[in-house]
């Protein structure tokens, strides 16, 4: 089934060529647009079919993204929110995914990753982007833990006690946790450690479900608190 799309953008022309570049993927079904957060909230609510995904400019006029990504969230619980940035906007990614986001995209990046991105976050995935990788996970890193030593992996069988009620991670949930602290996508992963996508995706339930965590910004983040990664 394809993923149906809602995309906002303020710009025209970028517009015009993400729209060009997304329908040649069968994959994903673009069923409306607007130009801004206003015009975006009143279209998706007199949809009878709501979006799998919402594809989000940040930097919006007036309500901006990350307003937009909050109202969505407390509307529309199901619709998962991709949000595009730019280099020097790490303040307000960290604030679109305490809003909700469920991951971002530089802006300029190929279709083959913006679908791969919106496949998956329409699966309950998030995606990190390396290069921002470090100042979300500084952001929500708890300030009294301390990162693991440099260039090593701590496995959790190595620590005195697993938090009360918590399952241990096993070696190769351990090290596909490591690979995604480093904003590799499901697929990269998968062609690292030579599994395939599927399994990726179990591996990571699994995590989420050890960890008590909902998505991958969380899983690191408590991977890193716990000392069982590092960057």
């Amino acid at each position: 089934m394809s993923i149906r799309v809602f995309m906002v953008e303020d710009q025209p022309k970028i517009l015009k060529n993400q729209l060009k570049l997304l329908s040649t993927f069968d994959e994903i079904d673009i069923i409306g647009t607007a130009q801004s957060g206003e015009d975006a909230l009143e279209a998706i609510e007199a949809l009878e079919q709501k979006p799998d995904v919402l594809l989000c400019d940040l930097g919006l006029p007036k309500m901006s993204g990350i307003d937009v990504t909050a109202k969505v969230k407390e509307q529309y619980e199901s619709v998962e929110v991709l949000v595009f940035t730019v280099f020097d906007e790490e303040d307000k990614v960290i604030e679109a995914v305490r809003a909700g986001a469920s991951g971002y995209l530089l802006k300029g990046a190929e279709a083959e990753k913006i679908v791969e991105a919106l496949i998956e976050v329409s699966k309950g995935g998030s995606v990190i982007q390396p290069s921002l990788a470090k100042a979300l996970l500084r952001h929500f890193k708890l300030p009294e833990s301390g990162p693991a030593p440099s260039g090593s992996v701590i496995k959790q069988e190595d620590l005195v006690a697993a938090p009360s009620g918590q399952k241990k991670l096993t070696d190769r949930e351990l090290e596909c946790l490591q690979i995604i602290a480093k904003g590799l996508s499901n697929s990269e992963a998968a062609e690292v450690l030579s599994l395939s996508r599927a399994t990726i995706r179990t591996h990571l339930e699994h995590i989420y479900q050890k960890l008590d965590v909902s998505n991958r910004v969380e899983a690191v983040t408590e991977g890193l608190r716990q000392g069982l990664i590092d960057l």
